[in-house]
C-alpha cells in the first residue's frame, strides 16, 4: 500500500471510528440492508423495547424510525447517521477532528469540494482509490461524478451536516480557492504535459492515458465544467486552432472567449473528454458522440459531448443540459395573452399537426415540451422520438433516434401508430418519409407536433412542398405553424433608460416621431451579468393559424409572400413585430431584435 497520507486519515478507517466506540459497532458487514432499528439495537444504542415503541407510534404518525426515536430522546442525531451509513454499506467518520494531508486535499479541487460537499480523506495510489466524507449517505451520486469527473475509485464514509461544513471551512477556504488562472498555470509548467508538444499522431497510447489522467487537466476540466454550470452556459467549446486553444462558453446564445490553457494540453483535454464519455481515445480520425450524466449541488445535469477531428486537433463541445434552468410551463416561455389561448385551442385540437420552427437553439423543443407538459394527464398516451432525448418527463414514452442501427424518425413513427398514442412527437420532419407518416398519423386520428427549420412561419409551407408532399395533404392535415426566436433579457440590476439613436430606430424601419413617447432601455452591465447588460432569455413568437383560405391558397399553389400577407391581414403579428413589443416593454434591445429577426420578413 502506498498511502498518500498523514495523520489520522491515512489508511483504511476501522468500522465505526469517530462517531461510536468500536466496541459497540459491529462490522458493517453484518449491518448492511438491516432495517434501521435491528441495526441500533446492535449497536448498543437502543433497546428492543425501545424500539418497539417507535413502531408503535410511527403506525399512528408517519415518518422515519430514526426520527421518532430522536424526538423520543432514546438515540442521537449522530446515532442515527451511523446507523444510515451502515445501512447502506458506509463507515462512519468524524470528519471535523482529522488531519488530512495536503497533498491529498490537492486532488480535489475547493469549488468540487463545496459543490458536492466532500472531503477527500485519504488515497491509495496503487488501487486509485480515494476515501472521502459525505455529509449524507444518499449522496450516491456524489461518489459516482468523482469518478467520472476525477477517474477515483472511491470509498465513501459518512459524517454530520455540521462536521461537513467545519471541514470544508477548515480544509477548503472559499477565499482561497483555486481560479482557472491557477490551473493554467500549473498546466503550463507541467514538463510530462509539455512533452506532447507537436506530438501529433506518433504519440504512444500510454502516454495518452497518462496524460488524461493528469491531475492538473481533470481539475481544470472540472473547474470550467463547474463554472459553466453555475453561468447558466449551453455550451463548452474546447477548440484546438494552429497556434493557440481556446476555451469557450455559449451563454445566451452568445459565445465568449475564457482565458487559453497553453497549446500543448490540447491532446489532453480532449482525451480527458473522452474518457469521461466512455469513447475510443484512441480513435482520433472520426467523429464521435457521448454523454456524460452529473449531479451539481443535487441538480441533475447532462452533457452531450461532441467530438470532432480538425487540421489541429480534435475539438470537443459539451452540450449542458441543465433540467432545473428550463422552465416547462406554457405560461412562461414568453406567449403573450392573446398568443397563449390560440395555443391552448391548437393543441387541444383531436387531430392534426402542429409545427413549431425556427433555427437551432431557438428554443424549440422547450416550446414544444411545454405543449406535451400540458397535454400530459393519465387519460392521455404521448409517444416521443426524438434526436436527442433532452429532458425525461414521467408519463410521456420517449424513445430516442439511433440512426447507426437503423432506428430513424420513419421506423420509429411507423411503430408508434401500432402502439394506440394519442399525442406524437416527432424531432424533427427533415424527408419526405417523416412527413408522409407524420401525415398518415395525422389522417388516422393523432395529433402530431413536430419541429421544421425554416425562416419564417409562411415559408415552412413551400418547405413542406419542397420535401415532397402534395399541397392537398398539407392542407389536409397541417393546423398551425409557430415560428419563434430567442432574444437576451436586459439584466434587470443594471437596467437603464436611454433615447435611441436614428440609425438604431431606422434598423427596425421606425421614425423618432413613431416612438416619440416610447421609453427605451439597455443593460450598462454589471457583476451580476458578467458585464454584458443581458440575463436570461426570452422567446418571440409568429403564430400562423390556417384557415378556409389560406388552406386554398395553398392548394393554388400561392407563394411564401403571397402567403404571408395574407396571414398579416388576419392578425398574424410577425416575428419583427413580436420583438418589437418585448422592446416597447423594456424587456429587450433594440440590438437583440434586429440580430435574431434579421433573416425574417418584417
Amino acid at each position: 500500500m502506498s498511502t498518500i497520507a498523514s495523520g489520522n486519515a491515512g489508511g483504511e478507517r476501522a468500522p465505526g471510528e469517530g462517531g461510536t466506540s468500536s466496541s459497540a459497532m459491529p462490522p458493517i458487514s453484518q449491518l448492511r440492508n438491516r432495517p434501521l432499528g435491528r441495526i441500533l439495537i446492535k449497536m448498543g444504542k437502543v433497546t428492543r423495547a425501545q424500539v418497539s415503541e417507535a413502531l408503535d407510534v410511527q403506525k399512528h404518525r408517519r415518518g422515519p424510525i430514526g426520527q421518532i426515536l430522536i424526538e423520543m430522546g432514546y438515540v442521537k442525531e449522530k446515532d442515527v447517521n451511523a446507523a444510515l451509513a451502515a445501512q447502506v454499506g458506509m463507515e462512519w467518520i468524524q470528519v471535523g477532528t482529522i488531519d488530512v494531508a495536503p497533498n491529498v486535499l490537492q486532488l480535489i479541487p475547493s469549488q468540487m469540494a463545496h459543490a458536492y460537499r466532500i472531503i477527500p480523506t485519504d488515497y491509495d495510489r496503487e488501487s486509485n482509490t480515494l476515501g472521502v466524507a459525505l455529509d449524507s449517505p444518499d449522496n450516491f451520486q456524489a461518489t459516482d461524478d468523482l469518478k467520472t469527473l476525477m477517474g477515483f475509485n472511491v470509498l465513501a464514509r459518512v459524517t454530520t451536516k455540521e462536521d461537513m461544513t467545519e471541514a470544508l471551512n477548515r480544509f477548503y477556504p472559499e477565499d482561497q480557492a483555486e481560479s482557472i488562472n491557477d490551473i493554467i498555470g500549473e498546466l503550463s509548467d507541467d514538463t510530462a504535459l509539455q512533452k506532447l508538444q507537436g506530438r501529433g499522431e506518433s504519440i504512444d497510447l500510454d502516454e495518452l492515458k497518462a496524460a488524461a489522467d493528469s491531475n492538473p487537466v481533470k481539475k481544470l476540466i472540472n473547474l470550467v465544467l463547474l463554472q459553466a454550470i453555475r453561468d447558466k452556459a449551453s455550451d463548452v467549446h474546447f477548440e484546438p486552432f494552429e497556434d493557440e486553444f481556446k476555451m469557450r462558453y455559449r451563454i445566451d446564445g452568445v459565445l465568449f472567449e475564457m482565458v487559453p490553457p497553453p497549446k500543448h494540453v490540447a491532446m489532453a483535454i480532449s482525451s480527458r473528454v473522452k474518457v469521461m464519455a466512455n469513447l475510443d481515445i484512441a480513435e482520433r480520425r472520426l467523429p464521435q458522440d457521448g454523454r456524460i450524466e452529473l449531479l451539481v449541488e443535487k441538480r441533475p445535469v447532462d452533457l452531450r459531448v461532441a467530438v470532432l477531428p480538425t487540421m489541429f486537433g480534435e475539438s470537443c463541445v459539451l452540450r449542458v443540459l441543465d433540467r432545473t434552468q428550463v422552465n416547462l410551463d406554457l405560461e412562461q416561455i414568453g406567449l403573450r395573452e392573446e398568443e397563449l389561448n390560440v395555443t391552448r385551442q391548437l393543441i387541444q385540437k383531436p387531430h392534426g399537426i402542429v409545427i413549431v420552427t425556427g433555427p437551432t437553439g431557438s428554443g424549440k423543443t422547450t416550446t414544444l415540451y411545454s405543449c406535451l407538459r400540458e397535454l400530459n394527464t393519465p387519460d392521455v398516451k404521448i409517444l416521443t422520438s426524438e434526436d436527442p432525448v433532452e429532458y425525461d418527463i414521467d408519463g410521456m414514452c420517449q424513445c430516442q433516434v439511433r440512426a447507426d442501427i437503423g432506428v430513424t424518425f420513419g421506423r420509429l413513427l411507423r411503430s408508434f401508430l401500432r402502439q394506440d398514442p394519442d399525442i406524437i412527437l416527432v424531432g424533427e420532419i427533415r424527408d419526405l418519409e417523416t412527413a408522409q407518416i407524420s401525415v398518415q398519423a395525422s389522417l388516422t386520428g393523432h395529433l402530431v407536433f413536430s419541429t421544421l427549420h425554416t425562416n419564417d412561419a409562411p415559408s415552412s409551407i413551400a418547405r413542406l412542398i419542397d420535401l415532397g408532399l402534395e399541397p392537398f395533404l398539407v392542407t389536409a392535415t397541417l393546423e398551425a405553424v409557430i415560428a419563434q426566436r430567442l432574444v437576451r433579457r436586459i439584466c434587470t440590476s443594471c437596467k437603464e433608460e436611454y433615447t435611441p439613436g436614428e440609425a438604431q430606430l431606422m434598423e427596425l424601419g421606425l421614425l423618432p416621431e413613431d416612438t416619440a413617447n416610447r421609453v427605451f432601455y439597455y443593460g450598462k452591465g454589471c457583476e451580476y451579468c458578467n458585464n454584458t447588460g443581458y440575463r436570461g432569455r426570452l422567446a418571440i413568437f409568429e403564430l400562423m393559424v390556417l384557415d378556409d383560405e389560406l388552406r386554398e391558397l395553398i392548394m393554388n399553389h400561392a407563394s411564401t409572400s403571397v402567403l404571408r400577407a395574407e396571414c398579416r391581414k388576419r392578425g398574424m403579428r410577425t416575428l419583427r413585430e413580436s420583438g418589437m413589443l418585448a422592446i416597447y416593454d423594456g424587456v429587450t434591445t433594440i440590438e437583440e431584435v434586429v440580430r435574431e429577426t434579421l433573416g425574417a420578413e418584417a
